[in-house]
Formats: structure tokens, C-alpha cells, sequence
């Protein structure tokens, strides 16, 4: 792990991948201020592309708070800054694709392209999330009470959370073996850091963005994402103007339950990635 000095806080970051000639792509994370580790090496991806991975503000490495998502996106410039890059590509994961937008809004001469990984998609589009329905069908006891708590009242300490977040597990995932559950556990969170990255958002930032002059982005998304659901992200795509790659029998993680698929749908997009 390395850091560096920006705004009161030192950032940090780790690098995955061999130091091959092509400019690293910048990885930012979900949770949202989960911590980084939940996203393992991303299933290999860094063999054929060097991958840069941020830890946000209120994440367990860079600690802090964040100021939210949207003003966050400054701190993806200042990494491209620290490594030289005029223009980056950004991969993002489910909360961390609303930063990454922010930062292709706001800084759209910096952002060259985007992966967007089982974004969370019903803030920015008019479709009512399926991921109830989705998780119905399983027939499943632990995700239909992954399901009550879900739909249920939000936690309102950290130890409710924690509570929850254990309950809710099965919800991340299409299937729940052993490597899922594990999985699950992965990566600190806090309730007071998942707050501040929603705080301050500005009323019209949906609009931002979707006014923004497009970058070309790949969506790629799990049919059996109950967290995020599937016309949501399908209506999320179409707006976006995004190449939509549907994984079969995934979820929330699919470098988790599909790593051969999302290492080839992620690889092909990063080695096509346009060039300046």
C-alpha cells in the first residue's frame, strides 16, 4: 500500500499487475467505504492490464470521512495526478460507479473510459429495482431474510449494521456456497462512513451526469443481482449509452461467482480502451 497527500488527508492506494507498458486503469471501490480487500485482485484482471486501486476516504486504510460521493470525485483526479495520467480509464464498483460518473461529469477532459461493475443504477433512472422479485424467485430462507432485512428499517448504530450486514449477505450473491460466505465477511465498513459518502449531494447531480458528454463505458452486470437489480441496470445502460455485458448465474461479486466471464468481458475492455 502507498499513499500520498491531498486536502488534509493522506489517500491510499495499491497497484496490482506486472509494470506493463500501458498506463495503469484506476480502480475505484464499492461498499460504499467498504475496505478494498473485498475486491481481491479482480479475478487476474491485472495480467493484462496494470490496475491502480484508490481506498477512498472513510475506507479502514485511508480512514477519515468522506464528503461525499460527489465532491469524493476529486480525489480520483488527484490520483491521476500523483501518477502522471492526463487521461484515465475507471473501473468501478457498485457504489463506486456513482463517483466515477461524478468524476466523468465534472472532469469529463480526464476520464477517457469507463467499466461500471454491478453499478448501483435507481438513483440516476425512472425504473423501479426487480431485485426483490429476483430474490423471491430463489425460494431460498436465507435470502428471503436477507430479503425482510433488506426491505426492512435501516440500522441505526454500527452494531445493527453489523447485525444486518451478516443477515443481508446471501442478497450479494446468486449462489451461497462456502466461497460466497466467506467472501461476504470481507472488508471493514462503518455506518458513520457509509453515511457522510450520501451526504451533500447536489439535488441535480443525476442530471449532471446525464448531461455530460459521453465516454465510452462498458456495464457489466449479473442476472441475479438482487442488490441492483436487472432493468434497472439495463435502463441504466441505454441511458448511459453503455455496452451492457449480463454475466449468467451471478450476482453482486462477479469476480467472485464468475471470474473466467468477468475477466473477459473486463480484460477485452481495458485492452480496447481508446487511446489518446
Amino acid at each position: 500500500m502507498e499513499t500520498f497527500p491531498t486536502d488534509g488527508i493522506d489517500l491510499a492506494f495499491h497497484r496490482l499487475g506486472t509494470g506493463g507498458d500501458a498506463p495503469p486503469a484506476i480502480v475505484v471501490p464499492g461498499g460504499p467505504c467498504r475496505g478494498v480487500d473485498y475486491l481481491e485482485d479482480l479475478a487476474g484482471v491485472a495480467s493484462a492490464r496494470d490496475l491502480v486501486v484508490l481506498h477512498p476516504r472513510g475506507t479502514p486504510t485511508t480512514g477519515g470521512r468522506s464528503r461525499g460521493w460527489w465532491t469524493d470525485a476529486d480525489d480520483l483526479v488527484a490520483l491521476a495526478d500523483h501518477l502522471g495520467l492526463d487521461r484515465v480509464d475507471v473501473v468501478a464498483h457498485s457504489a463506486g460507479t456513482r463517483l466515477a460518473l461524478a468524476a466523468a461529469a465534472r472532469y469529463p477532459e480526464r476520464v477517457r473510459s469507463l467499466a461500471l461493475v454491478t453499478p448501483a443504477a435507481a438513483w440516476l433512472v425512472d425504473v423501479q429495482r426487480d431485485g426483490v422479485e429476483i430474490g423471491r424467485a430463489r425460494r431460498d430462507p436465507v435470502v428471503d431474510a436477507a430479503l425482510e432485512s433488506l426491505t426492512g428499517p435501516e440500522p441505526c448504530d454500527q452494531v445493527g449494521f453489523d447485525a444486518a450486514r451478516i443477515l443481508e449477505g446471501p442478497a450479494g450473491y446468486a449462489q451461497w456456497t462456502a466461497r460466497e460466505q466467506v467472501h461476504s465477511l470481507v472488508g471493514g465498513w462503518e455506518l458513520a462512513s457509509i453515511e457522510a459518502y450520501f451526504a451533500g449531494i447536489p439535488e441535480d447531480a443525476p442530471d449532471r451526469v446525464l448531461a455530460a458528454p459521453r465516454v465510452p463505458t462498458r456495464v457489466i452486470a449479473g442476472d441475479g443481482d438482487i442488490l441492483v437489480g436487472v432493468r434497472t441496470v439495463e435502463a441504466y445502460a441505454a441511458e448511459l449509452d453503455a455496452d451492457l455485458r449480463m454475466l449468467a448465474d451471478c450476482g453482486h461479486y462477479p469476480w467472485v461467482e464468475q471470474p473466467v466471464a468477468f475477466r473477459r468481458e473486463l480484460a477485452d475492455w481495458l485492452a480496447g480502451a481508446p487511446s489518446d
